[in-house]
């Protein structure tokens, strides 16, 4: 016969194990997006022929299992927010800034429509909802809104540039390949791959790929800074240098010699 007191033993230990559970869970969602339906933020279009209509929403999906900066999730479930440093010229810096940079990153590959429009061209929605996630994971500071949405529209354009070289361009007379998106990207809906690619393949694309071709040829001097940056060389100079004036010209000589 059970009693009393170990009845109240067993009830308060299915209640600890019933809060370890939902830590568990809580701690599997910060390092992840689940492949289960959940909530996630994403930009819907209204019309699948203009994805550039595209506008943020809460929408149940199963089919993007992206990693989505666990650090930055886990962060927002316990309502800790970086604050992004800056140098005296005015450039963020520092882990905060970098993390950031990171999650920027995510946001213009996953979120921003894959389509052959330049970055002015895409509704003003759609950056303000950017930056309005970003500002709800990071202290950014007055006049932050302009370096966030700069990045986002590099970072695109960058990913547009990858996934031309590397996927589209390769593979020119082999179509079979550029029928499906690359998996490495299994995000991209299969819409807008199709039409990215024929704009890719377009006589109109060609001959603008073709001069900057040309233009890139000519840069004979590439900085070998990798990740790191001006602004990361710059910080390591102000530790070794204290008190010299470090000007362009010696950043620009100094990236772009051997370690």
């Amino acid at each position: 016969m059970v009693s009393k007191s170990q009845n109240k033993e067993a009830q308060a230990s299915k209640g600890q194990g019933k809060d370890i559970a939902v830590s568990k869970a809580q701690m599997g969602e910060s390092k992840s997006v689940p492949s289960n339906p959940a909530k996630k933020m994403r930009f819907t279009s209204s019309s699948k022929k203009d994805p550039s209509s595209a506008t943020f929403d809460e929408v149940t999906k199963s089919t993007r299992d992206i990693n989505t900066m666990s650090r930055v999730v886990k962060g927002k479930i316990q309502k800790i927010k970086p604050m992004v440093e800056y140098n005296r010229s005015g450039i963020s810096h520092g882990k905060a800034a970098i993390e950031m940079q990171s999650y920027i990153g995510v946001f213009a590959r996953t979120r921003v429509p894959l389509v052959d429009k330049k970055w002015t061209q895409l509704p003003k929605d759609l950056k303000e909802q950017i930056w309005e996630a970003v500002q709800m994971a990071y202290v950014v500071g007055e006049g932050g809104k302009k370096m966030v949405l700069s990045s986002a529209a590099k970072k695109w354009k960058d990913f547009k540039s990858t996934l031309t070289r590397q996927f589209i361009l390769p593979f020119t007379n082999e179509t079979e390949k550029l029928k499906e998106p690359p998996q490495l990207y299994n995000f991209i809906e299969k819409l807008e791959w199709d039409a990215f690619v024929a704009s890719r393949l377009s006589p109109d694309f060609e001959a603008v790929h073709s001069e900057q071709s040309r233009r890139r040829e000519k840069c004979k001097y590439n900085h070998k800074l990798s990740r790191k940056g001006y602004i990361g060389l710059e910080n390591q100079l102000e530790e070794n240098m204290p008190g010299e004036e470090i000007d362009r010209s010696l950043l620009w000589k100094m990236a772009r010699e051997d370690e």
